[in-house]
């Protein structure tokens, strides 16, 4: 077991205040008192509310690092933090290390129903794993309290190991053996979730920080094993009225470095805005969303510094559901998705069924 001796924030306060030791996931720490515990799909939390006062702190399971502290945070902030808020850029920690970890911590103010809350986000890695922490607040005590649970936390580095991808084997290359390719680390499958997912900016920069709007763009592949995907693509911009949607689904099939993409339905339209950037209003219109049949040239990259995969799709030209709009100038119509090893960030409009809901 690895006692990290440092402490986000550079402060170490007695855990006398707090009830017992718990360990989650690869962590071991001592939980604060009398707060309310809840088990969720992927992380544990502790809620307190004292009148108009709250506070949340929650535990993320660890992840795959993407191979460096600073990369490691600003992943967690951009996914834990920023997405669905109206949020600075973080005031940012020093890196620190020891023991083979290292930790950054950063906060930044946003407003809930008029009121001001800190959020803090604290990230340690060792280049193979990260494990993340979250405090929204809105009192100085219940910082205190974050910071006692920081001071308590052991990490158990060797109970952990990076996620193993999707990959045909002895077992399964009879089913699969049309959808694999080969990487740096040998025969990897297509078969899985791919994202790509975008934050909006507002334009301007702080400290060499984009700032962030409460916007997102989100599109993604999940390729089946039995040869079946569906895609969705979910635009919640601040610069227009509406949400748009679109789905499609059909099946693919992969011949060398070709990939066939034959779609069978498909369907798209726009939503009036909710409260959240979660939410969604009433549809307002359909529109036409043409089925395009699309072979892509594709490759499989892996990047060992960060222990991650892309698949790059090279169709020559803008394609229905890919666009071309959102690309760098010098690849206009090359695609990028990463693999996902978490739940999707992707919501299906009300009353919608794809097969592939989030729970």
């Amino acid at each position: 077991m690895k006692k990290l001796i440092f402490l986000a924030m550079n402060m170490m306060l007695a855990a006398t205040a707090f009830s017992q030791k718990q360990t989650y996931d690869i962590v071991t720490y001592t939980t604060p008192k009398d707060w309310t515990e809840k088990q969720a799909d992927g992380n544990i939390s502790y809620a307190k509310i004292d009148g108009g006062s709250w506070a949340q702190i929650a535990i993320y399971q660890h992840r795959n690092s993407e191979g460096d502290i600073q990369a490691d945070f600003d992943k967690d902030w951009n996914e834990l933090v920023a997405t669905g808020k109206t949020i600075s850029a973080p005031e940012k920690t020093e890196p620190k290390t020891a023991e083979g970890f290292s930790v950054m911590s950063g906060s930044a103010v946003w407003q809930y129903n008029g009121a001001n809350v800190a959020t803090i986000l604290t990230v340690y890695t060792n280049q193979k794993i990260c494990i993340a922490l979250l405090c929204n607040s809105t009192a100085m005590p219940y910082l205190k309290e974050y910071q006692k649970l920081i001071g308590s936390l052991d990490i158990n580095a060797g109970d952990a190991a990076a996620t193993p991808v999707i990959a045909a084997t002895e077992s399964n290359t009879s089913t699969q053996s049309n959808t694999t390719t080969t990487t740096d680390k040998g025969s990897v499958s297509i078969v899985g979730l791919w994202i790509d997912y975008m934050l909006e900016t507002n334009g301007n920069y702080i400290n060499g920080q984009p700032q962030y709007t409460a916007g997102y763009l989100r599109k993604e592949y999940l390729f089946n094993a039995d040869g079946t995907y569906i895609f969705r693509n979910k635009q919640w911009l601040t610069k227009t009225k509406d949400i748009t949607f679109i789905y499609e689904s059909g099946t693919y099939e992969v011949k060398g470095d070709q990939l066939t993409i034959t779609p069978k339905n498909g369907k798209s339209g726009f939503w009036e805005k909710a409260a959240t950037t979660k939410g969604w209003g009433k549809m307002l219109k359909a529109s036409d969303h043409k089925l395009e049949k699309t072979t892509y040239s594709f490759e499989i990259k892996y990047f060992s510094a960060s222990d991650s995969y892309s698949l790059n799709l090279v169709a020559g030209k803008p394609t229905e559901r890919d666009s071309g709009r959102f690309n760098a100038a010098n690849d206009p119509y090359v695609f990028h998705y990463n693999l996902r090893k978490l739940e999707s960030l992707v919501d299906n409009p009300p009353g919608f069924k794809t097969g592939f809901e989030n729970k």
